[in-house]
């Protein structure tokens, strides 16, 4: 990442990165992740961080590349989702805040808000300088465009708390070809619209930290991308 997207990014909060992953990586990373034909869909699969294609493909020098110039190098993935937009789950996704992190186990500790437990795992909303320090990089493992339930965002939204109503005509909506990269931070407004023609439309969601989480909360997956040792 040259020094005029850096800039570019953390005044946006998003960066597209056209051709992060050549086409036929992305189409076995597909096939890995993805069920067999035949097989229930549903629109996503989470913590798959310890899921070997995942690893790898987070420890790699296309990933480290982007995300310690940001986090710096001692960045660490903490969780990985796989998104689709199929007909059995094809819902309009509304104006939000990427909040909750996954952790270990319920702690009590000053700051940390809304747990829940989703699939057996334990939720919550740390402080705002928590998530501000993260990233998200959304990989396009299909090309999205505008009938497919592209991603949406509002520019600049991450640097302001206000959760007023969104001007339409100032959301910028993310179409990208297959092996393309969104960069974003987690407190970013985004949204999507239900998909007009829905099929595949995968996006692998990988969330990176640079430090641990305070007062004895602990991260549920923590892979250091540079393959120096995980824990899973």
């Amino acid at each position: 990442m040259d020094a005029a997207s850096r800039v570019r990014f953390e005044q946006d909060g998003w960066l597209l990165l056209p051709a992060l992953l050549p086409a036929p990586a992305c189409d076995l990373l597909a096939a890995a992740l993805c069920p067999a034909a035949g097989q229930r869909r549903s629109a996503g699969r989470r913590h798959l961080l310890a899921h070997p294609a995942v690893a790898a493909l987070a420890c790699s020098a296309a990933i480290r590349g982007v995300v310690e110039p940001v986090l710096g190098c001692g960045a660490f993935a903490v969780r990985a989702v796989l998104f689709d937009k199929v007909p059995e789950a094809n819902w309009r996704v509304p104006w939000h805040r990427d909040r909750l992190v996954a952790v270990r186990t319920r702690v009590p500790a000053p700051g940390f808000n809304a747990w829940s437990r989703k699939d057996g795992v334990d939720h919550v909303e740390p402080p705002a300088e928590v998530l501000e320090r993260m990233l998200a990089l959304r990989l396009h493992l299909d090309a999205v465009h505008a009938g497919n339930g592209p991603l949406r965002v509002l520019s600049g939204s991450h640097r302001h708390a206000d959760e007023g109503a969104v001007a339409e005509a100032e959301a910028v909506t993310i179409e990208a070809g297959q092996g393309a990269a969104l960069l974003m931070r987690p407190l970013l407004r985004h949204a999507s619209h239900p998909a007009a023609d829905p099929g595949h439309r995968r996006v692998l969601h990988l969330e990176f930290a640079a430090e641990d989480l305070p007062d004895g909360v602990a991260w549920k997956e923590r892979l250091g991308i540079g393959c120096r040792g995980a824990s899973l």
